[in-house]
């Protein structure tokens, strides 16, 4: 059975937090029609129907996708950071929902799921597209491909979008590292993109996936690389902190500049393509 895509789409946030409230916001205006399931209860707002529910339990994802939806979305949030915490909210989920999935009559135009480059292991600096080596060493990038790869071994159609290091309102951690003076004078790359242009990735492959055929996996990320040590020091600039700097403070993991060239060649264009225009944007709203 086919959903008529004449009628406005429906589209389902599996594990609808911050960034899928921010991605409901901007396909509002195209007319979607979009349901956030998420662990606890929330107002519903104008533009995003919340429901309340575990999506590692079939019966209720079952009932959920009885309703039909055209675009499903997947941005899990672990429960904890543990590698037991990842396989419940990646590999479990992704599970049941393909399992609900294979038992409805209708079937979604388009799966995305929301990855992390934490699936990349490199240590040397060296850029990083759609094509290079995977090998984490930590549990979050080797469930994180362990999930990605059901998806794509489902026969769905589906986009894998793997995001750098978020930040945006509520994710304010390098801020506060600053502030505290507890940052770190890293060399390394640290890659970075802002909560808004998570939505919007997600929101411009939503729109363009009606009308052209798109490739299976993004590497989303902003235009800059950048050493961490150049990033801290330009947000205690902005601040007027001195002595920011912490010896025992904790490096970002790895050391890799990731390439956005692919999803710049699909038409995508960033609010914020440096991390001076974002933090810019946070601290002017201090």
């Amino acid at each position: 059975m086919t959903i008529n895509l004449s009628s406005p789409e429906k589209c389902l946030i599996i594990g609808c937090g911050d960034i899928g409230q921010r991605l409901a916001q901007q396909l509002h205006p195209f007319g979607y029609q979009v349901t956030g399931l998420r662990r606890s209860v929330c107002d519903h707002l104008p533009y995003l129907h919340y429901r309340s529910g575990d999506a590692t339990n079939l019966q209720q994802m079952r009932s959920l996708l009885a309703e039909g939806f055209n675009i499903i979305v997947i941005s899990m949030t672990p429960g904890e950071r543990s590698d037991a915490g990842y396989k419940q909210a990646y590999v479990d989920s992704c599970q049941v929902l393909l399992q609900a999935l294979d038992l409805q009559q209708q079937k979604p135009r388009l799966i995305l799921f929301v990855s992390s480059t934490a699936v990349y292991g490199q240590q040397d600096g060296s850029w990083v597209d759609e094509t290079s080596p995977t090998a984490p060493e930590g549990f979050s990038g080797k469930r994180l491909l362990q999930a990605e790869q059901l998806i794509v071994q489902s026969g769905y159609a589906h986009i894998i979008l793997r995001f750098s290091g978020i930040y945006g309102p509520g994710r304010r951690r390098l801020i506060d590292q600053v502030a505290q003076q507890r940052a770190s004078a890293s060399p390394y790359f640290t890659n970075r993109i802002h909560a808004d242009d998570c939505a919007g990735v997600l929101a411009h492959f939503i729109e363009q996936s009606k009308q052209q055929t798109l490739d299976s996996l993004y590497l989303a990320s902003d235009s800059s690389p950048t050493p961490m040590i150049e990033v801290v020091s330009w947000i205690a600039e902005q601040l007027g902190v001195e002595d920011f700097l912490a010896v025992d403070a904790v490096n970002e993991r790895g050391n890799k500049r990731i390439s956005n060239q692919r999803l710049l060649a699909s038409g995508y264009r960033f609010r914020y393509p440096d991390f001076r225009s974002g933090y810019a944007t946070l601290l002017s709203k201090q």
